[in-house]
Formats: C-alpha cells, sequence, structure tokens
C-alpha cells in the first residue's frame, strides 16, 4: 500500500496488525518480511534557502530531483550518494528516504562524512503511529538520544520516515584525479595512504586497479594541489569530465555491475582492504575510503559467506551481502552487547516490532 501523506501513515500504523515492510524506491536492498508500506507517495521540497545552505524534502522524493533543484543553484548534497540500480539490477528511483535510512554514502565520505553527518533534521512515524520530530516533542524515556543519528542507518526499524532536513554544499569550481598506476591492492592503498596524510584536501581516494585521487576547489587551489599530489604519488592528472566519470564509477560500483554471484560490501581498517583481498583470492572487486570499504563479487554459497565473515570478523570489520541468497543473514551479526543495545532500542521506538523484521542482525 502507498501512502500519500504522514498523516496516513500514521493511521496505517496505529491498526497494523502485523509486521511492515517500509519501502522507498526499492533500489537496494530487498524488501522485509511483511505487507508493504510505500514511501514515494511523500514527495516535493518543503524548504529551500540556497543562501543558507538548507533543504527540508519529504522522504519519498526521488534523490534526482533533489539533485536537480541544487544543481540550478551550483550546488549539491555533499556526501555524494551511490546508485545503486545497476549493482543490484533493479530499476526505480532511489528516494532520499531511503538513502537516510541506510546511511548511504559515496566516495566524498572521507572528506564531507556520511549522510548522517550532513542530516539536521527528521521527522518520522514511530511503532505507536505518533509522528516525532526532531528537536520538537520530547518522548518519555527518549530525552538525551540524537534522532537524526539514530534513524541515519537504521535500516527503516525504528520508524517511517516522512520527512528529512539537510545542510547542503556549493559546488566546487574545479575538480582533477591523479591516475596512480600501482602493482596490487597494497600498493594502491599505501599510494592512497600517503595522499590522504598530506595536505591538500583529498575528496576521494579509491582503487580499481589504479590508485585515484580526488581533490576539488577553487581552479587555482586545484592546479596547485594536484602537482603537488602528482610530485607526491606519482600518476596522471585528468581533470574535467574524465575525473567525473571516474567517481562516478566509483561512486555507482560500476567494475561489479553485471558481474554474477553475491556482492559484498566490507568495512574495515583501511591497511586491512588488501589483507581481505588476499584471502579471497582472484575476485571482482573495487575499494574506496582509502581502502576500508570494499565492493567484492564472491560465489553465492555459504562457505564462501562463512569464510568472508571469519576473516571480516578477525579483523574487527563488517560484512553486508547486498544480492545473494546463501544461507547466512544478509546483515552482519551484532556482538551480544550490541544486539541487546538494538533491540532496546527498537523497543522503546517500535514496541509492537512492526518495522522491517530481520533487517538488522544479532549474534
Amino acid at each position: 500500500m502507498q501512502a500519500k501523506d504522514e498523516a496516513e501513515i500514521a493511521d496505517i500504523v496505529r491498526s497494523a496488525k502485523g509486521p511492515l515492510s517500509i519501502v522507498g524506491g526499492g533500489t537496494r536492498r530487498a524488501a522485509a518480511s511483511g505487507e508493504h508500506l510505500c514511501t514515494s507517495g511523500l514527495t516535493g521540497i518543503s524548504v529551500y534557502e540556497p543562501g543558507a545552505l538548507t533543504l527540508v524534502v519529504r522522504a519519498g522524493t526521488p534523490v534526482a530531483e533533489i539533485e536537480g533543484v541544487l544543481a540550478a543553484e551550483r550546488q549539491r548534497l555533499a556526501f555524494e550518494v551511490p546508485d545503486m540500480r545497476g549493482l543490484m539490477g533493479r530499476a526505480g528511483a532511489s528516494t532520499i528516504g531511503g538513502v537516510v535510512a541506510v546511511n548511504a554514502s559515496g566516495p566524498r565520505r572521507i572528506q564531507a562524512g556520511a549522510c548522517r553527518d550532513s542530516l539536521l533534521g527528521v521527522r518520522f512515524v514511530d511503532g505507536r503511529g505518533e509522528v516525532i520530530k526532531n528537536g520538537g516533542r520530547v518522548m518519555k524515556n527518549v530525552t538525551g538520544y540524537d534522532l537524526v543519528k539514530l534513524m541515519a542507518g537504521s535500516q527503516g526499524t525504528l520508524g517511517v520516515l516522512t520527512e528529512v532536513s539537510f545542510r547542503v554544499q556549493a559546488i566546487p569550481e574545479a575538480e582533477a584525479t591523479l591516475v596512480v598506476p600501482v602493482a596490487d591492492a597494497a600498493a594502491g592503498v599505501a599510494v592512497l595512504s600517503r595522499a590522504l596524510g598530506s595536505p591538500y584536501d583529498v575528496t576521494g581516494a579509491a582503487y580499481d586497479g589504479r590508485a585515484l585521487v580526488r581533490i576539488e576547489g577553487m581552479a587555482g587551489s586545484v592546479t596547485y594541489r594536484a602537482q603537488a599530489l602528482q610530485a607526491l604519488i606519482g600518476g596522471e592528472i585528468v581533470t574535467v569530465a574524465a575525473s567525473a566519470a571516474l567517481w562516478r564509477a566509483v561512486r555507482d560500483v560500476q567494475p561489479l555491475q553485471g558481474v554474477t554471484g553475491a556482492i559484498w560490501r566490507i568495512s574495515v581498517k583501511p591497511t586491512d582492504g588488501p589483507v581481505v583481498l588476499a584471502t579471497l583470492g582472484a575476485v571482482p572487486h573495487l575499494l574506496d575510503w582509502g581502502g576500508g570499504l570494499l565492493w567484492v563479487a564472491l560465489p553465492d554459497d555459504r562457505a564462501a559467506a562463512l569464510a568472508l565473515r571469519d576473516t571480516v570478523n578477525r579483523l574487527g570489520g563488517h560484512a553486508t551481502r547486498l544480492r545473494g541468497i546463501a544461507g547466512v543473514p544478509d546483515v552482519h551479526p551484532e556482538a551480544a552487547p550490541v544486539a541487546a543495545l538494538t533491540q532496546a532500542l527498537r523497543h522503546q521506538f517500535d514496541p509492537k516490532g512492526l518495522f522491517n523484521p530481520g533487517q538488522l542482525a544479532t549474534a
């Protein structure tokens, strides 16, 4: 069922007799079990003040629509929203509520932060069918929670987002990327680490078989910093459309699009990225965030999934399966203390357990 506004969502939640699967544009992970509650009817920009760099928008608004409005004022969402349709083999239009729900963040996270770091406020319907607004009504036993941080990345398990507000960013005058040939992932991450440790304000650091390092800003500054970085790490400087195309490919994980098997998103310390790859052998992969974010394609079987989880556990990271059906949970199981906290939060906001059952895994 598709709701047309916040009041209708609240009515649906209050009258629900069983689980609800919260759906936006349907471009990312598979929907949870339960009756579908689609938020794509909640569209439109409520407030946009370019001079104040602020945007308030309803949760079902397509990301492409928002990006178009911002671009007309030479502004953007700083966290570089990934487009997962090619990777996941889906159509549809990504919605801003879905982006917040999964805290979707692209290559610029290393410099500008994640989606949650640009998020200023939220409105959502909780599991009692009550409308909650960040900074507004205070709930019993909820005082002190940072609702913005809780909702970003909560996978729709704490409430149904209806409106979100952001701090936006001016589009820089210029960008340049250094493309550095390297022998392997370990050498690539070493190059990325040198660039990230420099004073040149890197906004992208990825490895796709080459080390890729991006800088952005005023034209004169970009030229100077690109040349200084080239003296530090070597490589070829590409600019304008060629640079932008490289980072769209990283953002949207294009090297893994069309690859068969299971798709995994792995988060570890940047220096551990090559360690994970070394245990997997020759598999399709892409590294972002200086080596701390890995995208890999593996055989879609239980043995491969368990071996990966074992490796990532030993390194203190997380591995989430975005595509595939092997017999392990999609979401990385939480340690017992974290799982207890997660369940306590879910009970606080969704006491009847309505929202997106199974979207967060426990140990």
